[in-house]
């Protein structure tokens, strides 16, 4: 429940405000609006085009927060209601994305126009409308790593000058135009410098940021039945889908690339600070990840077939991982960075924030609730009754 008498960062009360929350059916959305309304008294506008995620938030209406979070069904492409609904509340949170890989090659414009051009009416509502906004951007901001591009013996390749990731001082390197995997970290970037402008020449009052992989309960994973019906989803979502279908984890280019991962749970403690503390969070980027939690995706799919053979009782597969080429994979023109580490110096002196979840055990939360979800599903398939 709501906590009385809560202080921010700096002793000041905490006073109640109305959200705004586009994107509030996916998996970020879900576990944000839940935190809300669980630990605050703050009120949620919830919009969205699909709500699964979230109905156990908005049914029945004996539920203690009914009061507390609205559901509005729009797509922010094309809907009048939109600057009515930022204008209602006193802080706007956009998760609003395209964000599936394969989409980035397969689907540029769209990509393109979901991550920018779909944005713009939302920035430009709460600058004129003098409403805050935190901006859900992504790590895909950076590209490259500096160290990429040195010789591979180097030694400055083990220097984390060369591939730690800050907000204020890394350089964003992209691959060529042709390389349209880049298109969903270009759109992402151009709408973070939107914002930053509007911040420096209007005054808006902005936050953005920047998630590194963050894993939990809710993220989709099975194509068709918890998530899009059509292209390939990231990199753990993959994984676990093939694992529960009991096929082999494919490792794009001999998954020789670095990642972390942070707990879902972890992440939104982050956003309730940046929520709540306005006068640390406004005008600041922050990377929201788990420098700790770094693995090759080689690692990564090793990892997970232990964690799922143990959650599950069932044997690893006799043949875990097939490499795969990233043409295979992704299509043409797909391009990829060698790392993504954040660095954690302005969000932990900022709102002394710190990811506390290992990755076992952030996959071992993961494993077991997508495990549940897919034996329930398969047994509703099963269940269905077919036409003669």
């Amino acid at each position: 429940m709501a906590t009385a008498n809560k202080v921010d960062l700096d002793g000041r009360p905490i006073k109640p405000i109305t959200i705004c929350m586009i994107g509030a059916g996916g998996f970020i959305g879900s576990h944000l609006c839940e935190k809300l309304l669980l630990e605050t008294p703050h009120k949620i506008l919830a919009l969205d085009v699909y709500n699964d995620k979230i109905k156990h938030l908005l049914e029945p209406d004996s539920l203690p927060w009914v009061d507390r979070i609205q559901f509005h069904r729009l797509n922010i492409k094309h809907d009048s209601r939109l600057e009515g609904l930022i204008k209602m509340a006193d802080l706007t949170i956009n998760l609003a994305a395209i964000c599936t890989p394969a989409d980035y090659n397969t689907r540029p414009l769209d990509t393109i126009y979901s991550n920018f051009i779909d944005a713009l009416p939302v920035v430009k509502y709460c600058s004129e409308n003098n409403k805050r906004l935190i901006h859900f951007s992504t790590c895909e901001v950076y590209g490259k790593t500096i160290g990429s591009f040195l010789p591979k013996d180097s030694p400055l390749r083990e220097d984390p000058a060369y591939y730690i990731l800050k907000e204020d001082a890394s350089p964003c390197i992209f691959g060529p135009i042709e390389k349209q995997r880049w298109s969903y970290a270009c759109a992402k970037q151009l709408i973070e410098r939107l914002i930053y402008a509007e911040g420096a020449e209007n005054g808006l009052e902005f936050t953005i940021v920047r998630p590194f992989n963050w894993i939990g309960p809710r993220m989709d994973f099975i194509p068709g039945i918890d998530g899009p019906s059509e292209g390939v989803p990231r990199v753990l979502a993959c994984f676990s889908n093939a694992l529960l279908r009991r096929e082999p984890l494919k490792l794009v280019d001999g998954g020789q690339s670095q990642r972390t991962f942070v707990y879902i749970k972890d992440a939104i403690e982050a956003v309730l600070l940046m929520i709540e503390n306005p006068a640390r969070a406004n005008g600041h980027i922050f990377n929201v990840g788990n420098p700790h939690n770094e693995v090759t995706v080689r690692q990564l799919a090793e990892m997970m077939t232990k964690v799922y053979s143990q959650v599950s009782g069932e044997p690893a597969p006799e043949v875990p991982t097939v490499d795969v080429s990233s043409k295979e994979f992704y299509g043409e023109g797909y391009d990829d960075s060698d790392k993504r580490i954040p660095d954690m110096t302005i969000i932990n002196r900022q709102l002394g924030w710190n990811p506390k979840t290992s990755l076992w055990d952030l996959l071992e939360s993961t494993l077991t609730y997508q495990h549940r979800t897919y034996a329930e599903a398969v047994k509703k398939a099963i269940a269905k009754p077919t036409c003669s």
